[in-house]
C-alpha cells in the first residue's frame, strides 16, 4: 500500500529532477568515504538489531505499521543534505528505499540519489563493517532528528 501510494505520488508530479542510482557495496564503500551522507531509514529495533553503516543519519521514514510523513521526514533530511547534494539511502534490503529515493529524486528535487540496492543485509554479508548504533540513536534522539 505504501509503495502504490508514493508511486502515484511520484507518477503526478509528470516530470522527474534527477535519476536514482542503484549502488552495490563498493560504490556505497566509496562514496562513504568521500563524504556522502548516508540516511538509514530503517527503525530503531532494526538499527539496534545489525548496527549501521560508520557515520549513517538515522531518520526512520516508515513507522512499524507502513505509515510515513513524507513532508516531516524531508525537512529532517535537508539539514543533513541539500537538494544539490548527493545522498545514500539505505534500508534492511533496499526495498523501502526504492519508493523513498524516488521521493527524493523526483519529488524533493534531489540531483543525485543513490539507492544501497540491496540493504545493509547485503552490506553484512559482504563482509562490510558496521559500528553499533546505541550512541547515534541517544545523540539523534536527543537532537531530535531521528
Amino acid at each position: 500500500m505504501r509503495h502504490l501510494f508514493l508511486a502515484c505520488l511520484i507518477a503526478a508530479t509528470g516530470f522527474a529532477h534527477a535519476e536514482v542510482i542503484d549502488i552495490d557495496n563498493a560504490q556505497l564503500e566509496k562514496l562513504t568515504k568521500s563524504g556522502v551522507p548516508v540516511i538509514d531509514i530503517r527503525l530503531q529495533s532494526e538499527w539496534e538489531e545489525t548496527g549501521i553503516v560508520a557515520g549513517s543519519k538515522l531518520l526512520t521514514f516508515f513507522d512499524a505499521q507502513g505509515k510515513y510523513d513524507a513532508a516531516g521526514w524531508l525537512e529532517k533530511v535537508k539539514p543533513l543534505a541539500k537538494p544539490n547534494e548527493p545522498v545514500i539511502v539505505i534500508c534492511r534490503t533496499g526495498n523501502r528505499t526504492k519508493p523513498v529515493s524516488q521521493f527524493l529524486s523526483q519529488q524533493a528535487g534531489y540531483a543525485t540519489v543513490y539507492n544501497v540496492k540491496h540493504g545493509i543485509k547485503g552490506w553484512i554479508g559482504a563482509g562490510g563493517p558496521v559500528a553499533p548504533a546505541a550512541q547515534t540513536i541517544a545523540s539523534c534522539k536527543a537532537a531530535k532528528t531521528c
